[in-house]
């Protein structure tokens, strides 16, 4: 049995899949600097977190690609053009190798491992997650969302996760563009707080509209554990989980040099946090996990309770 089919198994079965918890948050609370999200400076330590999550008990790991893209690049120039005058020589490129450095130290990690987790390869809105203002144009989105989703594909990864969705346009043009891949595509949207996509769209027409895409699952995520509870109390049809952020936002903003912290996470101890996915679980959720600020240990938590039940 290949790794996507036995998530995919273990979701018809009403078994459940345990996804992994925070890559970027957990790396700078350790230490690594962001830039090129740590995988050209510590890419021994990207990997060793990945580990980390699979002895916890993770089905799923995800990889180090959020918001990993040429437009993140670009956004610091007046122009390509620009970019071209004044930018390191690599700058067009970057992106695309650092996305094939993140899927190897992954498979990397699953092979030292020796247990057959399953690879997503993160996808994310083109521009920031907490700002669904600046989202690009359909055909923008459509193809930039293709050259990633080939990219990962490529690269070798199981199936493609679009998390943090902030708009209902983006995250359709970003399955309808991975589905070229041939490659089961998930979409997670970020919950505003009063418990819709961020961008105001509802939260049921948004699962829907992926679903019709061709989205094989549909979560919510990068939200308190309360607003995610409440979420999937509330959208029965379609929701099939969640995974929350813990503690609260503290900027300078989503960039390479610059990764935002999240103070306050001592509030969730993972055995609180498991009680409270627990409680997601009740409510017909087949897929949790965390999301930043959490740990390997908040994942090796909800095993141990999944365990126990």
């Amino acid at each position: 049995m290949t790794a996507y089919a036995s998530v995919r198994e273990a979701l018809e079965s009403g078994r459940g899949v345990l996804l992994d918890g925070g890559i970027g948050s957990e790396l700078v609370r350790r230490g690594v600097r962001w830039r090129w999200h740590g995988l050209r400076t510590d890419p021994d330590r990207v990997q060793a977190l990945h580990e980390e999550y699979i002895a916890a008990g993770a089905d799923v790991i995800r990889t180090n690609t959020f918001q990993l893209n040429r437009r993140t690049y670009l956004n610091v120039f007046r122009s390509p053009e620009h970019m071209r005058h004044i930018g390191a020589p690599d700058l067009e490129t970057r992106a695309a190798t650092l996305l094939r450095k993140a899927v190897e130290l992954a498979r990397a990690a699953r092979e030292r491992s020796g247990r057959p987790v399953a690879i997503a390869g993160v996808g994310s809105p083109l521009q920031h997650c907490f700002r669904p203002d600046l989202a690009p144009s359909e055909r923008e989105a459509r193809a930039e969302h293709e050259e990633i989703a080939r990219a990962l594909a490529e690269a070798g990864v199981d199936f493609l996760l679009f998390e943090s969705m902030n708009t209902v346009r983006e995250a359709v043009a970003a399955v309808e563009a991975a589905r070229v891949t041939g490659l089961p595509v998930w979409v997670s949207f970020v919950l505003g707080p009063e418990g819709e996509i961020l961008s105001g769209e509802p939260l049921a027409d948004g699962v829907k509209a992926v679903e019709r895409a061709g989205a094989e699952c549909v979560l919510v995520n990068c939200a308190p554990p309360e607003d995610v509870g409440h979420a999937l109390a509330r959208v029965r049809d379609g929701l099939r989980g969640g995974y929350a952020h813990i503690g609260k936002f503290d900027p300078p903003s989503w960039k390479f040099e610059f990764h935002p912290q999240w103070t306050g996470t001592e509030a969730w101890p993972p055995e609180r946090y498991a009680e409270v996915a627990a409680r997601w679980r009740e409510a017909g959720a087949l897929v949790v996990g965390g999301c930043c600020g959490t740990t390997p240990d908040h994942i090796r938590a909800l095993r141990a309770r999944r365990e126990r039940a």
